[in-house]
């Protein structure tokens, strides 16, 4: 290139500078392309030496690459200069198309710079083309979308002098493909991290999956994995060997359910619940033979960066032996010791669950009360005597008991006189204004709960007013055993347990299955039986008596009790101690209406 102009350019200058662009394409990664660069600059286009500083993501230009001077190379491989001064340095000097020449007598300003650079002592021509050590030429890499790349210097032409038109066009032309060159190589270099990346991750990836497949196929309980949305909504998809076997199913039939195939008709809402909103719950499912199982879900929703939730992840923990227990105290809690009917607790919690609290009571028009007299019904309003019981309607709405007396001149209730319990107190005359109290009997009042709202679901307990078809109500038979202290004391408690036992037992088996045989404590037992009238009620009483009298076998002795019944009625408006005392009060009035041989025999 030493004697071309621009009309005359040897085939072999030509010839050179293709094959060192040639070779741009050739190196496999963007050291080699960076090195290539340089190297092309001191093979085909005239030049000792070469660098190549290229835009670090920071900003900086570090020299990536030198080609000509081992020593050049040794003193600025490596480092870098701020973008500063590089722009500082392509602002100054002459303007060659895209090539910036910078002379010796304005680049005198740039020696202190932190730009590294090398300077090779060599002789000054006085000729007005000749190259002085100290110009600076330098060609910029400009990415396709106009982004620099980096700055290729170059420096002592071979033929000593500043380079002519032919000369700046190839540089320039060869700059143009060392960008492109660098462009695609720092391409494939992010593509092949990319690669190593993706393949890295895609190894974790497996190895999750598979960490996750062991750990799901045999964790310990039971695990599965559902569709969440679309037609298939629920549907089993994965199942663990622990799951199939808590359930008794394969897993191929288990993937053709959903977890609402198999739970509890009972506990259908709290699975759909829990499964819409995640979290856990504790509920029944199926088995194979029909059985149930308690479990707990604790179900988790797997989702999608970009198409939101995809999978249900169910974790399922059989609790079957914690919900045994759990009942079983319970069970414990609200059931007799000895013999496991329901206690005390429990039957005022049965009794009361059927009685609603109303704030007033009704004026009394008329009451049952059982042996009042023939046709059943008191006579009179509140502060009457009636017929021929010779018996009082107190002012609140209780009534004395058949038979008590009144003080003469007063109309109270003669001293010792016991006050009919409240069942009998409490019965309305039907026909008043609607709504009110008595209009259509106890229709008129609304269930109530604790916060004292209706309950437009709850059926108001009425006790009879007759003994006709339509008169029914709930009966609570009190019963107290005769003859029971004797055994105790005689024959000590473990007999006496043993009665118990028994009477339980023979109560059990004389009432319907709906019915409730409760033991308050010591002899005293309790019996619920809802749908009776007062004749009914007498009848159930008389079977029972007659169930428990027959004599007793224990531990080889013969042992026989009597029972004494009292009949009371259950009424919305009352509490269930007041159910309970009405009763107890009415069996003592039957016990001390029989001689003590009588009670003992029944």
């Amino acid at each position: 290139m030493e004697t071309e102009s621009e009309p005359y350019v040897r085939l072999a200058s030509l010839r050179q500078l293709h094959h060192v662009v040639a070779q741009l394409n050739t190196a496999r990664s963007l050291a080699d392309t960076l090195q290539t660069v340089a190297d092309g600059v001191v093979e085909g286009l005239g030049f000792e030496i070469a660098a190549v500083h290229l835009v670090r993501a920071e900003g900086e230009l570090v020299v990536a690459a030198v080609a000509g001077s081992a020593a050049a190379e040794a003193m600025m491989a490596g480092r870098s200069g701020s973008r500063t001064a590089w722009e500082r340095r392509l602002s100054m000097g002459q303007q060659w198309g895209v090539l910036h020449f910078v002379p010796y007598t304005e680049g005198w300003v740039l020696d202190d710079d932190e730009v590294p650079e090398w300077h090779a002592p060599s002789p000054v021509r006085d000729t007005p083309d000749a190259w002085h050590p100290m110009d600076r030429l330098f060609a910029p890499l400009y990415a396709s979308d106009g982004e620099l790349l980096g700055v290729l210097s170059v420096d002592r032409p071979r033929n000593g002098r500043r380079p002519g038109a032919w000369g700046c066009e190839a540089l320039q032309m060869y700059a143009s493909q060392a960008a492109i060159a660098i462009s695609n190589a720092r391409l494939r270099s992010n593509m092949q991290r990319a690669l190593v990346r993706l393949e890295r991750e895609q190894q974790a990836l497996r190895a999750s999956e598979e960490s996750f497949r062991q750990a799901f196929e045999y964790a310990p309980s039971g695990m599965a994995v559902a569709e969440m949305g679309g037609d298939q909504h629920g549907r089993l998809l994965r199942i663990n060997d622990a799951l199939c076997r808590l359930l008794g199913r394969p897993a191929a039939a288990m993937r053709r359910y959903s977890f609402s195939d198999l739970v509890h008709p009972e506990d259908i809402r709290t699975l759909l619940r829990t499964s819409a909103e995640g979290g856990r719950a504790e509920l029944r499912l199926a088995r194979r033979d029909g059985s149930y199982v308690w479990v707990s879900l604790r179900n988790s929703v797997v989702a999608d960066t970009a198409d939101g939730p995809r999978y249900l992840l169910t974790h399922v923990e059989d609790i079957e032996e914690r919900k045994r227990h759990e009942l079983q105290l319970a069970h414990r809690a609200s059931h007799d010791q000895l013999t496991g009917l329901p206690n005390s607790a429990e039957l005022r919690a049965r009794l009361g669950s059927r009685l609603c609290a109303r704030p007033d009571r009704p004026a009394v028009q008329s009451s049952v009360l059982p042996g009042a007299g023939p046709s059943g019904y008191v006579e009179g309003g509140p502060g009457q005597p009636y017929g021929q019981g010779g018996g009082f309607w107190d002012l609140d709405g209780l009534g004395a008991i058949p038979g008590a007396g009144t003080e003469p001149g007063t109309g109270r209730p003669a001293a010792g006189t016991r006050q009919a319990p409240a069942p009998y107190a409490t019965a309305v005359a039907p026909g008043g204004p609607p709504g009110s109290p008595g209009a259509g009997g106890f229709g008129g009042f609304g269930g109530s709960g604790a916060d004292g709202g209706a309950d437009p679901y709850h059926v108001h307990a009425v006790p009879p007013k007759g003994d006709g078809p339509g008169e029914k109500g709930l009966a609570v038979l009190f019963c107290d055993l005769d003859g029971f202290k004797s055994i105790n004391d005689r024959y000590g408690h473990h007999c006496g347990d043993g009665v118990l036992i028994a009477v339980a037992r023979r109560l059990e088996a004389g009432v319907r299955d709906e019915d409730t045989v409760a033991r308050l404590g010591g002899d005293e037992f309790v019996v619920l039986a809802d749908g009776l009238g007062p004749a009914e009620a007498q009848d159930l009483a008389v079977r029972l008596r007659n169930a428990i009298i027959p004599p007793i076998q224990i531990d080889g002795r013969t042992v026989r009790v009597g029972a004494s019944f009292g009949i009371g009625w259950a009424g919305c408006g009352m509490t269930a101690e007041e159910v309970l005392q009405s009763a107890d009060q009415r069996m003592y009035v039957e016990k001390r209406s029989r001689s003590k041989g009588q009670r003992r025999a029944g």
